[in-house]
């Protein structure tokens, strides 16, 4: 089948031109907005890294609508707080798909909340593309995944390590669908290549003392730790109290993301990452994204990482896969959205893989600044088998 193709930095030169551009978009659109539903953690674990999922919804949306919209009718946001849990998602997707009525769901939330959220999305009958990276094996007909999985990201970071000489690991995370999914992939891997795991801790996903932890860590014979909580806080709570005791461990973090290891400064530094998206990519896209973000949000541009920057590809994905379909049809664009191609800050995207995407994947090390010095890196690696029954 053809697959249809949309290059959204292109669409960036369009921000220069300004609001008289932005005035003629409006005269060539006609019909209701299409809706897209955002539930985003604005509040809870996910507060920390939210804002910048919301911006890059916000200018994909912008640079859409600047070009003519979708079928010559403009996009709408519809955000709502999920309160980063599943009580709080099933309240925001209740709200969105039936209250609101949102044609879509685009959304970045802990695993929490998308399982809360996946049975209003079964009855509604609307698509639901997720941008998080998460634990995989999340299966729906209604739901896509743009973001990377265990197969895609955990491999890179303990082969590094034990190319580096550590054979015994220490695992900590935080006691959720993600983090005990992402650590037992981990162990399952640490164990396949000749390592060991020497002890695991878990702590609830709201928790904010280490200290236990950080002790049973300590008197275990570790070489390398390994850990994967919450996006967000916990992240910051866990490596502050990491770096106040005195660990100095070779760290890998399953789960920060690149403007969360900026907000942590110094206690970010030599945390090993791996990820699809850092900002230090070298491509006329990327730069091109960039410059865009900056030039919408100025001062208050979050750092795009790699929980926003899928979310803004979801965006032209969803929007291909309308323009393919005719129709905003929930049928029609499902079975468009597995052929259609973003090219954007990532590079090209495609959903083909059991409603998952093969991503390259960087390895990389947090530096003194923030900054995300990248390592190596691995092309399109398979997301490997996720729905086979879809």
């Amino acid at each position: 089948m053809t697959k249809t193709r949309i290059f959204p930095a292109l669409a960036a030169s369009a921000l220069s031109m300004g609001l008289a551009l932005a005035s003629g978009a409006a005269f060539a659109q006609s019909g209701d907005p299409i809706r897209i539903g955002v539930p985003v953690g604005l509040s809870g674990a996910n507060s920390v890294v939210a804002p910048s999922v919301v911006q890059a919804a916000e200018l994909a949306v912008e640079q859409i609508n600047a070009k003519g919209g979708v079928l010559g009718r403009p996009l709408e946001l519809v955000v709502a707080d999920d309160a980063s849990g599943a009580a709080g998602a099933q309240k925001a997707f209740d709200s969105l798909i039936f209250k609101e009525e949102v044609d879509v769901l685009i959304s970045m939330e802990t695993s929490a909340a998308r399982n809360a959220g996946l049975p209003a999305v079964q009855r509604g009958r609307v698509p639901y593309i997720y941008t998080s990276f998460y634990e995989g094996r999340s299966c729906s007909p209604y739901l896509f995944v743009n973001a990377w999985v265990p197969e895609q990201q955990v491999p890179p970071v303990v082969d590094y390590l034990m190319a580096e000489g550590a054979t015994k690991y220490y695992l900590i995370g935080s006691d959720y669908a993600f983090g005990r999914g992402m650590l037992e992939f981990a162990a399952k891997y640490i164990a396949e290549t000749g390592g060991e795991v020497v002890g695991d801790d878990y702590l609830p996903m709201d928790g904010t003392d280490w200290t236990a932890i950080i002790s049973n860590l300590k008197s275990s014979g570790a070489e390398a730790l390994i850990t994967s909580t919450a996006g967000g806080a916990p992240n910051v709570t866990l490596t502050k109290q990491l770096r106040g005791a005195g660990v100095s461990l070779p760290y890998a973090n399953l789960a920060v993301d690149e403007g969360t290891a900026a907000a942590m400064g110094a206690d970010a530094e030599g945390i090993l990452i791996s990820a699809s998206y850092v900002t230090g990519i070298e491509s006329e896209a990327n730069a091109a994204f960039l410059d865009a973000m900056k030039a919408k949000f100025g001062e208050e541009l979050r750092t795009p990482n790699d929980l926003s920057v899928p979310q803004y590809e979801a965006v032209f994905a969803y929007a291909a896969a309308v323009e393919k379909a005719g129709d905003t049809d929930t049928r029609a664009v499902l079975a468009a959205l597995p052929e259609v191609t973003v090219t954007g800050p990532r590079g090209d995207i495609t959903m083909s893989r059991q409603n998952h995407a093969p991503l390259t994947m960087y390895l990389g090390q947090v530096q003194a600044d923030g900054s995300v010095k990248v390592v190596s890196s691995f092309e399109n690696v398979d997301p490997g088998e996720q729905c086979p029954n879809l």
